[in-house]
């Protein structure tokens, strides 16, 4: 796919963290890529930076300021804005991404981006608490719905000593975000994917749960090949050994009710909502603090349902929202889908049955019947589950959901 960046016109904002060092390397692969690159810093990042680096590195002058105290030139934040290919703030902090999901307009930077007519990627950059407060995750939520991509941060040791999700993007991880908005093979450029993975545990005392044998196999397999062809995927996945695809944020979670608060967190702003996870229908009224000790011949738990996810998105989806289920089903397979499909308000539906030697769950093998709303049914063949991925992914790309928004 054609993913040449020469000539394109990319500018990069760059905010006051540590993690600015980072840009210097940045900066060098988009200018080996014949990108022409215009960085624009607030005053705080020329504390971590020096603006002759970044100047040396991208051959124009770094900008920071409405106009030159010196010479008097105006910087035409305007002008900027609309001459960019494509802005990426990096590292983008919690105080300008709270500006900029706000309209908070009091630096050359936060002008620029207010002027843009172009993707915004946003590669957020803090400590694990500071990511992970209500406020900051509010203002990516804000800040999506606009319409930017945002680049997730990564989990490892931060600038205090914590470890965990807060992270800069590794410099070649966002060279590829950029490369990626730049192609012409990519169909789902500028979308928002949400898709749920794997089981949930319904815990029952501290060492044990209820669950059933899903793998993730297949949700991983979907969020793997919907970010391929260029959508931003979150990706809400239970226990499971599987690697989280490249360039895909994952969200772990662990029950019913935790998948539950994370979906709600993200679907508003997902174009394509893919609910692949097996859910426990049921959870314990009351979980044990301690380990239950082995006494009785018969033991019996009491249980409660948990609340339908899938009904729960079906009852709120937006004509503009490309909504898909799935049924696992070991009789009446096309009957029980179809009420499925009507009854949760879904797009599409993909049906497996346990009939079907190969499918199903824990298997790297795949046979699936696609139904939609019209009830057009299409079968196919036994395949590995990348494969199955493909076929789904193909029909979401061609739904008339997304060719109308």
């Amino acid at each position: 796919m054609d993913m040449s960046l020469a000539n394109k016109n990319i500018v990069i904002a760059v905010c006051g963290s540590i993690a600015a060092y980072k840009i210097a390397h940045l900066t060098r692969l988009l200018v080996k890529e014949k990108a022409t690159v215009q960085i624009i810093m607030t005053k705080e990042a020329a504390e971590f930076i020096t603006p002759l680096t970044l100047s040396t590195l991208s051959n124009n002058p770094v900008l920071i300021d409405y106009f030159d105290p010196k010479t008097g030139e105006w910087n035409n934040h305007v002008h900027i804005g609309l001459q960019a290919d494509l802005i990426l703030v990096a590292p983008a902090t919690a105080n300008t991404i709270g500006k900029l999901a706000n309209g908070i307009c009091d630096s050359l930077l936060t002008a620029v981006y207010l002027s843009a007519k172009c993707p915004v990627f946003i590669a957020p950059a803090m400590d694990l608490d500071m990511w992970k407060h209500p406020s900051t995750q509010n203002n990516i939520r804000l800040l999506q719905s606009y319409g930017n991509t945002i680049i997730h941060p990564g989990n490892g040791e931060l600038a205090s000593g914590l470890i965990g999700e807060g992270r800069l993007a590794e410099p070649e991880e966002m060279l590829h975000f950029i490369e990626k908005s730049f192609s012409i093979d990519l169909p789902l450029i500028g979308r928002q994917a949400l898709v749920t993975a794997g089981p949930t545990h319904e815990a029952i005392d501290p060492v044990r749960f209820i669950g059933n044998h899903s793998s993730g196999k297949m949700g991983y397999a979907l969020a793997k090949q919907l970010s391929e062809l260029g959508a931003q995927v979150t990706l809400i996945s239970g226990p499971t050994a599987l690697e989280s695809p490249k360039n895909v944020h994952r969200i772990s979670i662990t029950s019913a009710q935790e998948m539950l608060e994370a979906v709600e967190q993200y679907f508003i702003q997902s174009d394509i909502i893919v609910m692949s996870a097996a859910v426990a229908d049921y959870t314990p009224i009351e979980v044990a603090t301690q380990k239950i000790k082995k006494k009785e011949d018969q033991f019996a738990i009491s249980l409660k349902k948990t609340t339908d996810i899938l009904a729960t998105v079906g009852n709120k989806k937006t004509e503009k929202q490309l909504l898909i289920g799935f049924a696992l089903e070991t009789e009446h397979e096309i009957e029980n889908a179809k009420s499925k499909l009507i009854r949760k308000n879904l797009d599409l539906i993909v049906l497996n049955s346990m009939q079907d030697k190969g499918a199903g769950f824990a298997t790297d093998t795949n046979k699936v019947t696609v139904i939609d709303r019209f009830e057009h049914i299409q079968e196919y063949t036994l395949k590995s589950k990348e494969e199955v991925a493909k076929d789904i992914c193909q029909l979401i790309v061609d739904h008339p959901i997304l060719s109308l928004n």
